[in-house]
C-alpha cells in the first residue's frame, strides 16, 4: 500500500510512503468493531494542506482517521458559492456551514443554476492576484484558484510548459456567468419610505370611514391594513413602519385552502398612525436614488413576478406605472410597458435577461425569497467577461474557500470551482467501497503532532475543518480517544475550527467544546437526512439512530453552542415524501437547530457505484425509477431538487427554524398552528360589518413564483481561495 513505509525502492517509480513508521494492524473482537480492521500509524504531520494541484477544496483540515465506520450507502460531497439561494449576496468570509447558495450543474446543452448548501468553510493566507474582466468585474484570488471559461476550467496562473504547466487564464479567455454583482442598497430612512410607498400603494388598504347617523359626525374610523401570504414582506413592512413610529398588530387574515396559502395581515385603527402612513407614502417632489431603489423593491414585492425568466411589475394605477418606469430608467434599467389587458392591468417588463434580473434584485433588494430564485436558469449571458488582465499584487492576503454540493459556486457573478469526493481512500491504494467502510487508518500520534504544529512559527492560525472527509467521531474514536487531545490543543492555541459529525460520541467532549468556544470560533453541525429508524438501519447501518443524532444537536443548543443540521441526503423514493420531510424538519426544529439545509442524494463516481450496488441488492424495484431520475448524471434534476428545497423551506418556516431568536421562532410556530392573533398581541377593534371572518376584497394577494438573484457590471472585489 502507498501508506506502507516498508517500501525500499526509491527509484522504482512508486509513490512515496505517506507515513513514517510501519503500520500496526489490529482487529478487535467486539460487536462494535466486527469486520473492521484498524491500521495504527504514526503520521508525519496532522494539519493537512491539500496539494495545490488537487481538486479537493480543503486547504487546512485534520483527519485523525482515514476511512469511516459511519460511511453510508451514499456520499454527500460538496462545494460553495457567494450568490445566495435567497437571491441575495454575502461575502465569502461571512458564509457559514448551513448557508444555502447557488452552484451549477450541466443538463443538456447548458449549465443551470441550482441551490446547494455550504458544508464547510476555511481561511488561509496565499499570494494574491487580481483578475480584471472587460465589464469592470474584479476578483482577487490565489494563483491556484480556478474559474470556468468557454474553454473549460482554468487556473488563475500557470505556464505552457515545465513544472508549472497547467490550463490557466489568458487574455483570450472569457469567463462564464453574469458579471460583477450590483451594490446592495443601504436601508436608510429614504429607502424605507420608498419601500413602504411601493408596498402600501401596491397591496395595502388605507382610509377613513364614517358611519351615519353619528352624533358627532365626521370620520369616526381610521384604518390601515396590509395582508400578504409572504411573511418576509409583511415582517419588513411592519419593521419599517415601527422605525417610523407607527405600531401595528398582526392577525390571521385568511385560512389556508388547498388552492391558496394562509394570509396574515398587519393593521392599525389609530388616527395618528393612519395619518402618519399617509404622509410616508406621498410621492416625493425630488426622489433620491435610495427612495427609488426602495420603491422598486416595495412595488415588486407587492405586485411583481418573475416567471419563466421574465420580470414584470403589474398594476392598474397609471401613477404607479409612471413612477415604476421613471425609477427603472433612473437606475439604468431597460424596461418596456406591455399592452393593457382586458381587465385593465398593465405590466412593465424588464429587458436584458438574467444579468439584468440579478442586477435588479441586488440593486433594489426586494425581500420575498420565492420571487428572487433563479433555479434551473441557464448559464448564458451577454455580459462582457473577457479577461483583461491577471496581475500579481505582490503580497499575501487572507483567503477563503468553502465546500458545497455541486463542485462550484458563483463568485462575484462568475462560476468558480470547488469539488470533493469519497474516493480519496483510493490515495491509500484501497477502494472507495468496502475498504472505505472497514479498513480504518488511525493516526495515533495526532494530538502530540498538533501541539507541535500549532506552535510552529509558520502556522498562521487558519480555520481547521474536521469531519468533512471522514467522521472524526466515528466508532473508532471511542477506543482511541484522539479528539479530546486535538480539541485541547486547538483551544490552547485559540485556533478556530469546525466539526461535522454523524456520531453521538461528540457529546463526550461537550465541556471541552464549550471551553474552546470561549476563546475561538467553533462551528458545529450534525448530519440527519430523515428520522425513520428502520430506514436508517437499512441505508446507513453503521450510523447512530437519527433520534440520537438529533439529541446531539439539542444538547449543544441547550448548552449555548449553536448547532445546525445538514438534512442529507434526502433519498429519492425512500425518504422524500412530504410526510417524511415534515417529520424530519419538525424533529429538527425541536432541537433548537440554528439552521437546516436539505441535500438531495448525489451519485458521483465512487458513491454512484457503491450506492447502486446496494440498491440492486436491497431494493431492485427502484433501479428503474433511479435510472429515469438520474440517468447518467450525478445529480437529480433541478426541478426535483427545487421541490425538495421548497418543501423543506416551507416546513422550516412553519416550525420556526433559523429565525434570529427563540422568541421569533415561537412566533412562527404560533402563526402556523392557529388562526388566532399572535400571542401577546393586542386584539384590534373591528369597524361595523368587518371581522376576522369577513376579509374585504381590497386586501393584497400573493404574487406568482419566479426566478431571481443578484448582479450587474460594477467593480466589486472578492477574495477567495
Amino acid at each position: 500500500m502507498r501508506w506502507d513505509s516498508l517500501r525500499d525502492s526509491p527509484d522504482g517509480g512508486q509513490p512515496p510512503a505517506l507515513f513514517g513508521i510501519s503500520a500496526v494492524t489490529r482487529t478487535f473482537d467486539t460487536p462494535g468493531f466486527q469486520g473492521i480492521t484498524f491500521h495504527e500509524i504514526h503520521a508525519k504531520s496532522i494539519i493537512s494542506k491539500v496539494p495545490e494541484a488537487s481538486r479537493v477544496p480543503f486547504r487546512w483540515t485534520i483527519n485523525p482517521y482515514r476511512g469511516c465506520s459511519h460511511a453510508c450507502s451514499y456520499c454527500v460531497a460538496g462545494d460553495t458559492p457567494v450568490l445566495m439561494a435567497d437571491g441575495g449576496q454575502k461575502p465569502i468570509r461571512d458564509l457559514r456551514a448551513g448557508d444555502l447558495i447557488y452552484g451549477t450543474i450541466r443538463r443538456g446543452n447548458y449549465r443551470r443554476y441550482v441551490p446547494t448548501p455550504v458544508l464547510a468553510h476555511w481561511q488561509t493566507r496565499k499570494l494574491a492576484y487580481r483578475v480584471t474582466l472587460e465589464d469592470g468585474t474584479s476578483l482577487v484570488a490565489s494563483g491556484d484558484h480556478r474559474f470556468l471559461t468557454g474553454r473549460g476550467w482554468k487556473y488563475v496562473t500557470g505556464a505552457g510548459q515545465g513544472q508549472a504547466c497547467r490550463p490557466h487564464l489568458t487574455l483570450n479567455n472569457e469567463l462564464l456567468g453574469v458579471g460583477g454583482f450590483a451594490e446592495p442598497p443601504k436601508q436608510t430612512a429614504e429607502y424605507r419610505r420608498g419601500y413602504l410607498c411601493g408596498m402600501i400603494r401596491g397591496d395595502g388598504h388605507l382610509g377613513e370611514y364614517s358611519y351615519s347617523p353619528r352624533p358627532r359626525g365626521g370620520s369616526d374610523y381610521y384604518r390601515f391594513r396590509l395582508a400578504l401570504a409572504d411573511l418576509e414582506a409583511l415582517d419588513r413592512s411592519r419593521r419599517f413602519l415601527a422605525q417610523a413610529g407607527v405600531q401595528t398588530s398582526e392577525f390571521l387574515f385568511s385560512q389556508a385552502t388547498e388552492a391558496r396559502r394562509a394570509m396574515f395581515a398587519i393593521r392599525t385603527y389609530a388616527r395618528d398612525n393612519v395619518l402618519a402612513i399617509q404622509g410616508l407614502i406621498e410621492w416625493p417632489a425630488a426622489p433620491s436614488s435610495e427612495w427609488q431603489k426602495g420603491f422598486l423593491a416595495g412595488i415588486f414585492d407587492a405586485e411583481g413576478s418573475c416567471s419563466r425568466g421574465i420580470l414584470r411589475i403589474s398594476n392598474t394605477d397609471p401613477s404607479i406605472l409612471r413612477w415604476t418606469m421613471s425609477c427603472l430608467a433612473a437606475l439604468g434599467f431597460d424596461a418596456v410597458e406591455e399592452p393593457t389587458r382586458p381587465n385593465g392591468v398593465t405590466s412593465i417588463r424588464l429587458r436584458g435577461g438574467l444579468k439584468e434580473r440579478l442586477r435588479f434584485f441586488h440593486a433594489t433588494d426586494p425581500v420575498i425569497t420565492r420571487k428572487r430564485q433563479i433555479d434551473d436558469a441557464a448559464v448564458k449571458s451577454d455580459a462582457r467577461l473577457k479577461v483583461v488582465s491577471v496581475q500579481p499584487l505582490g503580497l499575501e492576503l487572507p483567503m477563503y474557500d468553502i465546500t458545497t454540493g455541486t463542485g462550484d459556486f458563483i463568485a462575484n457573478g462568475v462560476i468558480s470551482h470547488n469539488c470533493f469526493a469519497r474516493n480519496t481512500h483510493t490515495y491509500l491504494d484501497m477502494d472507495y467501497g468496502e475498504d472505505f467502510n472497514t479498513q480504518i487508518v488511525v493516526k495515533v500520534n495526532a494530538p502530540e503532532l498538533l501541539v507541535r504544529e500549532l506552535a510552529a512559527p509558520r502556522w498562521q492560525g487558519e480555520h481547521i475543518a474536521m469531519g468533512t472527509n471522514v467522521d472524526c467521531y466515528q466508532r473508532a474514536e471511542g477506543r482511541y480517544q484522539l479528539m479530546p487531545g486535538i480539541i485541547s490543543a486547538l483551544t490552547a492555541a485559540a485556533n478556530p475550527f469546525s466539526i461535522l459529525t454523524k456520531g453521538t460520541l461528540v457529546l463526550r467532549d461537550i465541556d471541552l467544546l464549550g471551553e474552546a468556544a470561549e476563546v475561538t470560533d467553533v462551528g458545529l453541525n450534525v448530519s440527519v437526512g430523515f428520522v425513520d429508524k428502520e430506514l436508517s438501519r437499512l441505508i446507513e447501518p453503521g450510523t447512530p439512530a437519527p433520534a440520537r443524532r438529533l439529541g446531539v444537536c439539542a444538547a449543544f443548543n441547550e448548552r449555548g453552542l449553536g448547532c445546525g443540521v445538514l438534512m442529507g441526503p434526502v433519498v429519492p423514493f425512500l425518504s422524500d415524501s412530504p410526510g417524511q420531510l415534515e417529520a424530519a424538519v419538525r424533529a429538527i426544529a425541536e432541537t433548537g437547530a440554528t439552521h437546516v439545509s436539505p441535500i438531495v442524494l448525489h451519485l458521483r463516481t465512487g458513491a454512484r457505484e457503491w450506492f447502486l450496488k446496494w440498491l440492486r441488492e436491497s431494493r431492485p424495484d427502484l433501479m428503474g425509477p433511479y435510472a429515469e431520475l438520474y440517468g447518467g448524471r450525478a445529480y437529480a434534476p433541478a426541478s426535483y431538487q427545487r421541490q425538495i428545497s421548497d418543501q423543506v423551506a416551507d416546513f422550516a418556516r412553519k416550525y420556526g427554524i433559523g429565525r434570529a431568536t427563540p422568541a421569533s421562532a415561537r412566533r412562527l410556530r404560533a402563526r402556523a398552528a392557529a388562526g388566532e392573533e399572535r400571542a401577546g398581541g393586542r386584539k384590534g377593534r373591528w369597524p361595523p360589518g368587518l371581522g376576522p371572518d369577513q376579509p374585504d376584497a381590497a386586501a393584497g394577494s400573493a404574487s406568482t413564483r419566479g426566478p431571481a438573484n443578484a448582479g450587474g457590471p460594477s467593480e466589486v472585489q472578492l477574495t477567495l481561495l
